[in-house]
């Protein structure tokens, strides 16, 4: 008796390294002084062998960027979605009041700043 089972992934040689895709994200103001602010990203990667390898942080005027990063090491993954969550704390200390956008792997949401934050 012969059997033969096939499988489905993805096999690679090389390491990959990417963007997470991110689906939402929420901004969480915690209600303390000087403010703190959580954006919290969600989505999925590609499997279950890919993980988040580095978050990444820059403001442009009242735009915050926020890049996060992927790694998948080589070798063989099945494939199916992974979702994640990753919470990044915005650097908002010594902000003066006004609105600002989140740029989260091209995902944005808006705050508002009531007063300055110092």
């Amino acid at each position: 008796m012969l059997i033969i089972i096939f499988t489905t992934g993805c096999f690679s040689i090389l390491p990959t390294i990417g963007l997470a895709s991110v689906d939402e994200i929420d901004i969480l103001i915690l209600e303390i002084f000087p403010v703190q602010i959580n954006v919290i990203a969600s989505g999925n990667l590609p499997d279950p062998c890919t993980e988040i390898s580095e978050v990444l942080q820059e403001k442009e005027g009242n735009t915050f960027f926020i890049t996060i990063k992927t790694y998948r090491s080589p070798g063989f993954c099945i494939q199916v979605l992974a979702p994640f969550k990753e919470t990044i704390l915005l650097e908002v200390y010594g902000l003066p009041a006004g609105t600002y956008t989140v740029d989260v792997n091209g995902v944005q949401a808006a705050f508002d700043l009531e007063v300055d934050n110092i």
